[in-house]
């Protein structure tokens, strides 16, 4: 017993003089976990949901060709589900994990789905662009194992600051 209060303390201790790092670490876990999922999802939805329709063409739209997004429905399709998905599991695991919000719930999540709205059309407009880029240099089955991944990875750039700063924030005490 005397060891595991020694771990606990060590661990404490660790936590208390790095918060910060601390809540960044939980946030790449809870991120990854829900990564592991949304590619899962992706991966699923991409080669058999979508599979007949993963070239078929985006109806002419002036967002489509603004975004440039040509890659196909099914492509899409598949991006926007697992995307949302995977979202929804990192609001959940940030807000009572990660930072253990507190403000009204409503409020987080409003801002919450802006941002993951934003994110949602990054990562698709990104996703579609490296896989363009793949597939132009030969390199397909590569771009369609690496691109999801990579696409979440650089959202990050901007998740982590929105979420600890603006979306899960705690009640100022006085």
């Amino acid at each position: 017993m005397k060891n595991k209060s020694v771990n606990d303390n060590a661990q404490n201790k660790f936590t208390a003089k790095h918060a910060e790092l601390w809540k960044f670490i939980k946030f790449s876990i809870a991120g990854f976990s829900s990564t592991i999922v949304e590619v899962i999802v992706h991966y699923i939805l991409q080669n058999a949901v979508f599979s007949s329709i993963r070239t078929s063409p985006l109806p002419e739209s002036w967002l489509f060709a603004l975004l440039n997004l040509s890659e196909g429905k099914g492509y899409l399709f598949s991006y926007i589900i697992s995307t949302t998905i995977g979202y929804t599991i990192a609001f959940i695991l940030n807000r009572k994990i990660t930072f253990k919000a507190d403000i009204n719930p409503l409020k987080s999540i409003i801002m919450y789905v802006i941002m993951v709205i934003f994110t949602i059309f990054a990562t698709a407009w990104l996703g579609t662009q490296f896989s363009l880029l793949f597939t132009s240099h030969g390199l397909q089955t590569l771009g369609d194992i690496i691109v999801k991944p990579l696409v979440a990875t650089l959202a990050t750039v901007w998740t982590y600051p929105i979420n600890r700063f603006i979306i899960h924030k705690k009640k100022k005490t006085v």
